[in-house]
């Protein structure tokens, strides 16, 4: 109910604040109560002797688990300086498309940051998750599963508003031509008549096996790489009874964009500006696979603008943008239950809810024998 404006002030402010404060304190390693700990500002609109005044209404700010969360910036290598500039310099832009789980999103305006509404759930768990979570990104910072840099909470006229803040997948610099939301399930797996309306529509399974049947075509590096990648998040995923997950598959065709430019005047009208890079460590999908592949380097990656570089059956060049998404829906009693009732109902392999190693096994099958394929 809050108006957006007042929310992402609120949010500035307190990142700000928070950001701020933290960077008095000495760097250490992080202790398993750093996890636990919620610091909490309170913002009256007319400012106080810590926060300035400010024309919303008083909120209160919480930042949850503070020192872990700098630590894990650190580790994707973002400074405080350019964490504060990405997302409190200029305003935050809404995402018109919100998921099915009716989250808000929003994008720093330097493209370098998603910050998304989360349910108490969903926070909670990630709380949970802290330290299980960062000791696999310790020993392994490549990886498809969402990266995240912040938890915080607004609270406004008795509504909390919990928000995380995560690296961005698709860049607004690199225009999408198809994207999907991939479990490996069958069952009700096609977008919607409403969500094909939409002018940059979101696609599922049944949707991807009847638009690319042969699939997706990558080099053998790629190819290993990614199922690598995959194979190693899908154990961290169910070591967590994490299910329910979604890899999103975004793809720009650098042929049709190219067509798209097209001829003016007999000449053609490339498009010269090169997006910024993003500047978070491993945030690409291509820095994130390529882990043991590009040992020898073998791929050109300047001009693929964090895509993994792949072709269609047509043999059209692509580029892939590719996460793991939704992995704070726990597989909590509410999703055994749901199984198990439409388990009665349909055949229970092709129902997306199912038990952590299942669904992992399933995943993995399909995205690296009907989604990706080797050349």
């Amino acid at each position: 109910q809050t108006t957006s404006s007042a929310l992402k002030g609120a949010i500035q402010l307190g990142i700000t604040h928070t950001v701020g404060s933290l960077s008095t304190k000495p760097e250490r390693d992080v202790l398993m109560q750093d996890f636990q700990v919620v610091e909490s500002t309170f913002f009256p609109s007319e400012g106080s002797n810590q926060t300035p005044a400010h024309h919303y209404n008083d909120f209160r700010f919480k930042t949850y688990a503070p020192v872990a969360f700098r630590y894990f910036r650190e580790l994707f290598g973002i400074r405080p300086d350019d964490y504060l500039y990405s997302l409190c310099n200029e305003p935050l832009i809404e995402l018109s498309n919100s998921g099915a789980s009716g989250s808000l999103f929003y994008v720093s305006g330097d493209d370098e940051f998603i910050i998304k509404t989360v349910q108490h759930k969903e926070a909670e768990f990630l709380q949970k998750l802290l330290p299980g979570y960062y000791m696999n990104l310790n020993q392994n910072p490549r990886t498809l599963l969402p990266k995240f840099y912040g938890l915080y909470c607004v609270q406004a006229g008795g509504k909390n508003i919990r928000i995380v803040v995560m690296n961005n997948l698709l860049p607004r610099s690199v225009k999408m031509h198809l994207k999907y939301d991939l479990k490996g399930s069958t069952y009700k797996r096609r977008a919607s008549q409403k969500e094909r309306e939409k002018v940059f529509p979101t696609y599922k399974d049944l949707d991807f096996m009847q638009d690319i049947p042969d699939g997706l075509f990558l080099d053998a590096d790629m190819y290993n790489a990614l199922r690598k990648t995959l194979q190693r998040d899908c154990l961290v995923l169910q070591s967590f009874k994490i299910m329910d997950y979604s890899l999103l598959v975004a793809i720009h065709n650098m042929d049709l964009a190219q067509r798209e430019h097209g001829v003016v005047d007999g000449t053609s009208q490339a498009d010269t500006r090169r997006p910024a890079a993003q500047r978070a460590l491993y945030s690409t999908a291509m820095e994130s696979i390529q882990g043991e592949a590009r040992r020898g380097g073998t791929i050109e990656t300047d001009d693929q603008m964090g895509g993994i570089p792949a072709r269609n059956a047509k043999g059209e060049r692509l580029l892939l943008y590719v996460g793991i998404i939704d992995v704070l829906q726990s597989y909590r009693f509410v999703k055994k239950l749901e199984h198990s009732w439409k388990a009665l109902v349909h055949d229970g392999d092709s129902v997306s809810v199912h038990r952590p190693g299942f669904y992992a096994e399933r995943f993995q099958h399909f995205m690296c024998n009907t989604v990706f394929k080797k050349i």
